[in-house]
């Protein structure tokens, strides 16, 4: 990974051939912590790398799942940053998920020399015609298994791609942050940061013209900024986060629930402790009796909260890994709607937070698969 450390799109490269300003945008969806990392990141250079430097974030209501961006500038610590407005053409893209590919605003102001670090999705591909120098990993993946967050995980790909030698003072900016807060998950963290340094790597563009997905991504996010005379009459938003055509898979965390339908009592708990109507009931016939029988999981709309596993009697649902079930047993979208969407937009995440000891935890027998 020593080409990395020696990249043209290090921090002391871009400052040291002339560039006023190193300039890191993030691109997030709300509960992956991309506001305290970008918090993290502007402390970071104050603190232990002898720069000038500020960050701020950018969201709306503060709602999980809504679009979150960040924004980190350094300078050398003999100038002074008078610029506070939002960075626009990036050093360094930050993309915490890669349902945000598809958005074409994520890369406005982005070319060739952008360097762009992508959490990536166990077994899915890229799109093509991604502009930048791209560098991924499998952030949550990274996650899961050392029980952090996925904001640490990026920050370590942060670090490296910025050209930090080793992830020491990473490690101290977290103690400083983390270690106050949450010291008990200080440890797990930490090992999120350094495995996210390890693990970021270059990947292979599966691009007919870098240039031509470049002018593609400018008008489309020409097209999704609105102003005084392009808005929709009222101040309408048409793309509610709550429509059926909302897509909440980006909102699970690594975790699905699973739906054994032997052992199913068709109780009706999990339909009313679902917060978005997850599960399909339909007339149907158990031991004998006629009654509305559970038919299956529209994952459509389900951001993976695991409330359906907590409150089954039976165990008849249970915790899985998504990435080992990429063909979901009983996926049965929404037969009540009036109308069935050709695509369904992506929405973020849920700020459901599992922590060690959900994780660890043991259900009666049946348990976790």
């Amino acid at each position: 990974m020593e080409h990395i450390k020696d990249n043209r799109w290090g921090l002391q490269k871009k400052l040291t051939s002339g560039k006023e300003y190193y300039e890191i945008r993030l691109e997030s969806i709300g509960g992956l912590g991309a506001n305290l990392c970008g918090k993290m990141l502007g402390e970071l250079g104050i603190k232990y790398l002898d720069l000038n430097s500020s960050s701020f974030s950018s969201y709306g209501s503060e709602k999980t799942g809504t679009p979150v961006k960040g924004f980190i500038r350094y300078c050398d610590k003999a100038k002074e940053i008078r610029v506070h407005s939002p960075v626009v053409e990036p050093d360094l893209l930050v993309v915490f998920h890669q349902a945000l590919l598809k958005d074409g605003i994520v890369w406005k102001g982005c070319g060739n020399e952008t360097a762009v670090i992508v959490a990536l999705e166990p077994g899915q591909a890229l799109p093509e015609g991604l502009p930048g120098q791209l560098y991924g990993l499998k952030a949550q993946q990274i996650a899961m298994e050392t029980h952090s967050r996925i904001n640490v995980v990026m920050m370590g790909a942060v670090l490296k791609l910025m050209g930090l030698k080793s992830v020491e003072k990473g490690e101290q900016i977290c103690r400083d942050t983390l270690g106050k807060k949450y010291p008990e998950a200080l440890e797990n963290n930490l090992q999120g940061l350094r495995r996210g340094y390890e693990e970021v790597g270059p990947l292979e563009q599966n691009v007919n013209s870098v240039k031509a997905a470049g002018e593609e991504s400018k008008g489309q996010a020409r097209e999704g900024i609105w102003g005084y005379e392009t808005a929709p009459m009222g101040g309408i938003n048409p793309r509610p986060g709550s429509t059926v055509v909302s897509d909440l898979s980006p909102s699970r965390q690594g975790y699905i629930p699973l739906f054994i339908q032997e052992r199913c009592i068709n109780c009706g708990l999990c339909l009313s402790t679902c917060p978005d109507m997850v599960f399909q009931f339909a007339k149907g016939e158990y031991k004998g009796r006629e009654m509305m029988v559970n038919q299956g999981l529209d994952y459509y709309h389900c951001k993976g909260c695991l409330r359906c596993v907590d409150v089954c009697p039976v165990n008849a649902l249970v915790r899985g890994i998504e990435s080992e079930h990429p063909n979901k047993q009983y996926f049965l979208p929404n037969q009540e709607l009036l109308r069935m969407p050709a695509y369904y937009e992506k929405a973020g995440p849920d700020g459901y937070i599992t922590s060690e000891s959900y994780l660890t935890e043991k259900r009666m027998e049946g348990g976790e698969v």
